[in-house]
């Protein structure tokens, strides 16, 4: 039998009267050792039995009546009253202690459910006799008994109950018969009526096992609906972008905790003017012109957050959703497209400017072998073949750059990956183990990046610390540490620090202040940090000393980027 999680087995003593609820079972009931493959979920089977007993109240309380105003012994004949009387009270009073017991649940289900039947089948067979045998037409009510049986047991039960009560009709005619207690029998009537029985209690069966799977198929689809529903909730509520959906009078109707946190809001008020008229005034002009649906919200402290509209019909009305991105994922993208334009630069030109300049490289070293060129001379063709590599060194570098692959993201403890990177490092650039030393906070930092990304980040960082840095004053301090919830990578180091001017230069392209550099290497950091998701900045400690800080994403904070 299937387990379901969110159903119960019924069993079939217990002291709850056989609805003990075991988690992780079947909602099911087997009343009857006979029975196979009859399931009846808990509320649906006593419901079922509860309606059961209102009949049996019901028909009870119709023989009393009939039996006290002897309307019974009129419109069907008596034979017994005696025997009428006193069947008309037993039934009113098994089913009035029955009543009892289901509404305190004193027996079980199966108990309750099987003793119904055999009463039914004993006391009306009693009372079909005592009103002049099966010509009285009371023997049909056996048929509601057996139907009731293949809904509330069903399976081999049913037609036990079937064959039972075909038995009792027979052993009628038979007493009957033999007590001479009638003048005319009907053997071929109470075949009849058995045969009924059984096509009865078949046709309960069936209309019991359909329903079943009715039931079980519609309980299958609300689960299926409830997972859905609860796995729509969990994408929406850790999407690294913000969700905010509104009405056309602007009323917020719902919105994730990332939409809280890019707007700087502890509560999502109840309409976009009190998130930012900026905002509200937009979506108003969105509403008139769909072509303007994207616009940059301005947030204190922070960089501006791109807004897209889009229409989000539904069955009911026309709702309407914002999508407030990340920046971080926002620059990501932008740099991937970046990256891609640069490659595709990169790759018409690579060949246009290499072949010249390869020429020029090669003329220049067969100048310089010629022994009658004066010292002057010689020392201008070293110039050229200078600025040749550099030129070349460039090249390779924007080639290097715009042929990245896209940035496969792991899991990395940054402790265990610092330790094995300046391990490396030093081991591949022969430096002293003074030269660096770390910093890192007892507690575990995880961070989200492509591990050959992050190298080459640090290897650059790390290359400009040991040249302008000053390593023999004092080793380069690597740092890892909490900020703000993001795990941060610090590189500090002895220099100075950079002019002020200098800083709002410092990630631009080409910009260096080394004859001999190509002012590519913090650009290409920068433009890692951002196809990661993270950020590059360089800041002044409070002793004047420089520092690069790379914030990156941390791992673990669920989020899902679309």
């Amino acid at each position: 039998m299937a387990k379901n999680k969110s159903s119960i087995h019924i069993g079939v003593d217990s002291r709850d009267g056989g609805a003990r609820a075991t988690p992780g079972a079947v909602a099911a009931i087997y009343p009857c050792p006979f029975s196979k493959g009859h399931a009846i979920p808990v509320k649906q089977a006593w419901l079922l039995l509860k309606v059961f007993l209102g009949y049996r109240l019901l028909l009870a309380g119709l023989f009393i009546t009939m039996f006290y105003s002897h309307l019974g012994t009129t419109v069907l004949g008596s034979h017994d009253t005696v025997l009428f009387g006193y069947s008309t009270n037993i039934y009113l009073i098994l089913t009035l202690f029955s009543a009892v017991c289901i509404f305190g649940r004193l027996t079980g289900y199966t108990v309750q459910a099987q003793t119904f039947i055999f009463t039914d089948i004993v006391i009306i067979t009693l009372i079909m006799h005592a009103l002049g045998g099966i010509t009285s037409g009371v023997g049909i009510l056996l048929a509601v008994s057996i139907a009731s049986g293949g809904l509330l047991i069903g399976g081999r039960c049913a037609m036990l109950f079937a064959a039972i009560a075909s038995l009792a009709i027979l052993a009628e005619q038979i007493y009957a018969i033999q007590t001479h207690s009638f003048a005319d029998s009907s053997f071929t009537y109470a075949g009849m009526l058995g045969a009924s029985f059984f096509a009865i209690a078949l046709l309960s069966h069936v209309l019991a096992r359909r329903t079943e799977e009715t039931v079980a198929l519609a309980r299958q689809q609300q689960k299926t609906i409830y997972q859905l529903e609860e796995l729509n909730q969990y994408i929406i509520q850790h999407l690294q972008s913000g969700i905010i959906i509104a009405d056309k009078n602007r009323q917020i109707q719902m919105s994730n905790s990332a939409a809280l946190n890019l707007a700087q809001l502890e509560s999502m008020p109840g309409n976009l003017d009190q998130i930012s008229e900026d905002l509200a005034l937009a979506f108003s002009l969105w509403l008139h012109d769909p072509g303007q649906d994207f616009v940059l919200l301005p947030v204190p402290g922070q960089p501006e957050i791109p807004v897209r509209f889009m229409l989000l019909p539904t069955e009911q009305e026309v709702l309407h959703m914002l999508i407030l991105e990340n920046s971080a994922l926002y620059n990501q993208r932008l740099q991937q497209s970046k990256l891609a334009s640069l490659g595709r630069l990169t790759a018409s030109i690579a060949h246009e400017v290499r072949n010249p300049l390869s020429a020029i490289s090669h003329a220049g070293q067969l100048l310089s072998e010629n022994p009658e060129l004066s010292r002057q001379d010689l020392r201008l063709t070293e110039i050229i073949q200078t600025n040749s590599r550099r030129v070349n060194q460039i090249i390779e570098d924007i080639l290097q750059l715009s042929r990245r692959n896209a940035s496969n993201r792991k899991k990395i403890n940054l402790d265990h990956w610092l330790n094995d990177y300046l391990h490396c490092f030093i081991l591949e650039h022969n430096l002293p183990p003074a030269t660096f030393s770390k910093c890192i906070e007892p507690v575990p930092l995880y961070a989200l990046i492509d591990p050959a990304h992050l190298k080459q980040i640090l290897d650059n960082l790390c290359l400009n610390a040991l040249k302008y840095g000053h390593p023999e004053l004092k080793p380069i301090t690597l740092s890892a540490r909490q900020l703000e919830q993001a795990p941060c990578l610090e590189i500090i180091d002895a220099g100075s620090g950079i002019d002020p001017e200098q800083q709002k230069h410092l990630f631009e392209p080409f910009f260096t202040t080394s004859a001999n550099g190509t002012g590519l290497g913090l650009y290409i950091s920068r433009e890692l940090a951002e196809l990661n998701q993270a950020q590059l900045s360089y800041h002044l400690t409070e002793t004047g000393k420089s520092c690069f800080r790379l914030c990156l994403t941390n791992a673990e904070q669920t989020i899902i980027a679309l």
